[in-house]
């Protein structure tokens, strides 16, 4: 099945002094373009859109294929390996998500497009946060433990200068 790329951005980048997370220059390039660079070889489509579940639901409107992967502009060194071991495990699930040890990374996702109805009668409902929509779909989460420094995000201008 086809997948279409979602970078996760927009968010208000308060741990960074209130600029543009995503537009930060990280060896001398975008952030994002380094998500992007990463996630684009793994999927078929890619586009950029605001907000967690608001990009989220703005990256399935604008999806053309079944599957959808997620990841946040401040994450430029995510696993290169990452949708196919997504993809391997969702089977009949609606959503598979990465996880280190206990912890769910929720932005770093495989899901089915056709969630979007569910996703948009969540957020009319005023569902805003993205784990408690999660809890309504069948999901399985996917261990990455062997690659647990990929999912590292970059919040403030001292981290990014240390990337």
């Amino acid at each position: 099945m086809k997948v279409t790329g979602i970078v996760l951005a927009g968010g208000k980048g308060s741990r960074m002094g209130g600029v543009d997370k995503g537009l930060q220059p990280l060896r001398g390039k975008p952030m994002a373009s380094w998500a992007i660079a990463r996630l684009k070889p793994q999927v078929d489509e890619i586009g950029g859109f605001a907000g967690p579940l608001a990009g989220l639901h703005a990256g399935l409107s604008a999806a053309t294929h079944p599957l959808a992967a997620t990841v946040p502009c401040d994450s430029p060194f995510l696993p290169a390996d990452l949708v196919l071991r997504l993809k391997n495990a969702l089977g009949e699930k609606d959503l598979a998500v990465a996880k280190t040890g206990d912890q769910p990374h929720p932005v770093f996702v495989l899901l089915k497009t056709s969630l979007k109805r569910n996703l948009e009668a969540f957020l009319k409902q005023g569902g805003r946060k993205i784990d408690a929509w999660y809890a309504s779909l069948d999901v399985v989460e996917v261990p990455f433990d062997d690659e647990a420094d990929a999912f590292r995000n970059i919040n403030t201008l001292e981290e990014l200068g240390k990337a």
